[in-house]
């Protein structure tokens, strides 16, 4: 059995906001900002999960006993897409925004987006220590994870991290990898567990339900001749993980108000011609949404995709679906 640390829909951490974080957009920025003493962790935190939060909580820990400024810096565009091009595979658990709000929720302070680019990429991991984590960002505690890379070729690493803390005036504190299960939690294992239907693990490790934000687009409206009208999804964002194809239990949230939902991804195999979609139906729910957003939280998979004779089996299905998933959402 899964325990949930958060059973509401969408993006949720903590109770309450400590921080208003402030935002930045470069380094450079951060630098002219005069704040004075900083402990810092970096990384790309993509969908800051348990793991990621128990470094964010110890980099809030020790910034509030040394009198210092929480900082997290992280950069835009995702360094594969500069190194490796539009092209490349990529896969992310939350979106820019969907970041910036766990990492508020998460109590960080300032938050640095900088511009990342080829350049950067061949720093030197002393170049990089020296004139951005000392000389900019003012580092005075570095946390980090287990297997923090950083530097031309991601050659750098604790160990020099930790050489250059006494020449530099700076402390660094390494962190061993939450487990559950005996398994460390990371984005690429919530990743393989969405990708594969496995939502109880990825909400599992993140710590809250698996939210995509999607536009209302118009479909081909079979669903009401079938007594269960759809919403018609696009995720605008292209880098968001989309769960594999299925039908799933979700939330859907629209207003401030969230409303329990069946969720199907696939290609329609009953439906000849209708190609891919994702759609929802939303549980006593009358309201035109056309060309609106709605954010989608995924609780769990409750079975694959599957064609029938004729949409009377279809129906009869469906009407299957809504009990069960009816009977498993909180």
């Amino acid at each position: 059995m899964f325990i949930f640390l958060i059973l509401t829909p969408g993006i949720r951490i903590g109770d309450t906001l400590k921080y208003h974080m402030k935002t930045y957009s470069s380094i450079d920025e951060f630098a002219r900002a005069g704040i004075g003493k900083t402990v810092v962790t970096t990384g790309t935190f993509d969908g800051v999960h348990l793991g990621h939060k128990k470094i964010l909580t110890k980099v809030n820990e020790l910034a509030k006993t040394s009198d210092a400024e929480s900082v997290l810096l992280t950069f835009d565009p995702h360094p594969r897409i500069v190194l490796f091009g539009e092209n490349s595979d990529l896969q992310l658990l939350s979106t820019p925004d969907e970041k910036k709000e766990l990492l508020e929720k998460a109590g960080i302070q300032h938050l640095v987006i900088h511009p990342f680019t080829k350049e950067l990429s061949r720093l030197s991991a002393g170049e990089y220590i020296k004139d951005v984590l000392v000389k900019k960002l003012h580092v005075h505690y570095m946390v980090i994870g287990h297997d923090h890379r950083f530097g031309k070729n991601r050659e750098g690493s604790v160990k020099d991290l930790k050489e250059w803390a006494p020449i530099c005036g700076y402390k660094v504190k390494q962190l061993l990898p939450l487990k559950a299960n005996a398994i460390s939690i990371s984005s690429t294992k919530i990743r393989e567990a969405i990708s594969t239907g496995d939502l109880e693990t990825a909400n599992k490790y993140l710590g809250y339900i698996y939210p995509i934000t999607a536009k209302v687009i118009r479909g081909l409206q079979l669903g009401t001749e079938l007594g269960y009208p759809t919403a018609n999804l696009e995720v605008e964002y292209r880098y968001k993980l989309i769960p594999v194809d299925g039908i799933y239990a979700v939330y859907a949230e629209y207003e401030g108000r969230t409303y329990k939902a069946m969720m199907s991804i696939g290609m329609n195999p009953t439906i000849e011609g209708k190609g891919r979609s994702m759609e929802v139906h939303i549980f006593d729910f009358t309201e035109n949404i056309y060309n609106k957003n709605l954010r989608i939280s995924f609780y769990k998979k409750i079975r694959n995709e599957e064609k029938f004779n004729d949409l009377a089996e279809l129906k009869a299905q469906l009407d299957k679906d809504k009990e069960t998933v009816l009977s498993i959402l909180p």
